[in-house]
Order: C-alpha cells, then structure tokens, then sequence
C-alpha cells in the first residue's frame, strides 16, 4: 500500500467515494456527481497551497483503494479533523487502519496539526475501530448538521506528538 497525493485525474475515484449510496450511508447519502469536478478541484488546490493533507491510497499495483484526509477547521475554535473512506471491494482488508496509521505517522513527524479529531457515526462500527485500535480518545457523542442531514457521531481525538501508537 502506498499513499500520494490526489491529483486532477482522480476523478472517477472522487465520483466513486461521494456519489456511491453505499458509501456514503453514514454521511447522509451520495453528493450530486455534478458536484464532483469542483470538489475535486477543490481538494487539488488545497493540496497544492498545503492547507489539507488529501491522499490517495494505493495498492502496490497502483490500483485506487480510498483516501484519507487531514484538514483544519478555522471556526470559534480552530481544530484539526481526519477522515477516510475505502472502496466497498478493499474494505475489511486493514486498508483503513493502515491509511490513517500511516498519514498520523506523518502528521507527527511534520508536527503542525495539533490534536486531530475525528467524527465516524455512532453506528459505523469499522471507522470506530479504526480509533479505537490506533489509540484514539472517545470523548463523547455529537450531533451536527453535516450536506443538510443531522449526523451522529462518536467523538474521538488523537494528538500523534503523544498517543500514537506504533504502526501495524
């Protein structure tokens, strides 16, 4: 497996991650496929200036699994969010646990993202797992308005400085 950067001729895996109903069950169904090529783009230029940490992940072969994401939210309180989906056909394989091991361990080697925190449903039993086995902190549950739908989330935080875990 292997992580790089998403780039412009990511498209259909961005078409796949965001418009796939089953994908996108815990996050309030799939978004419109018009909206895609902006996202995408998006995403791109966020790499491009370094705001967001946006990977693709890779088999060995070079086939597209999923991605993961570190970003920065710049509200009343700024904080730092990852997030990660995998393709139907690699799930259950380690794709994710390893992804987001991987992209932490980066994360505490470059330093700047503080506390990363992360918001998979309540009921999205392989993404709480994913925290839970790679030595993230439940903080408790929240609700919040995510594309229109009230999302309920398990709230996690990790500061990879401190609490991460040795890579599986």
């Amino acid at each position: 497996m292997k992580l790089r950067d998403v780039g412009p001729d990511d498209l259909a895996l961005w078409e796949r991650l965001r418009c796939d109903p089953v994908m996108n069950t815990e996050l309030g169904g799939p978004q419109p496929r018009e909206e895609i090529p902006g996202k995408l783009a998006e995403d791109v230029a966020a790499v491009n200036t370094d705001a967001s940490w946006i990977v693709v992940v890779e088999s060995d072969d070079g086939e597209a699994m999923g991605s993961v994401c570190i970003w920065r939210h710049d509200d009343d309180a700024p904080f730092s969010e990852i997030g990660w989906g995998v393709l139907p056909e690699f799930q259950g394989q380690g794709v994710g646990k390893r992804s987001v091991a991987a992209l932490l361990e980066r994360a505490r080697a470059d330093g700047r993202w503080g506390t990363i925190h992360a918001f998979p449903a309540i009921t999205n039993a392989p993404s709480n797992g994913i925290c839970r086995s790679l030595g993230f902190t439940l903080i408790g549950q929240e609700a919040f308005d995510f594309r229109g739908t009230t999302l309920h989330c398990n709230h996690w935080q990790i500061d990879p400085a401190e609490d991460l875990d040795p890579l599986p």
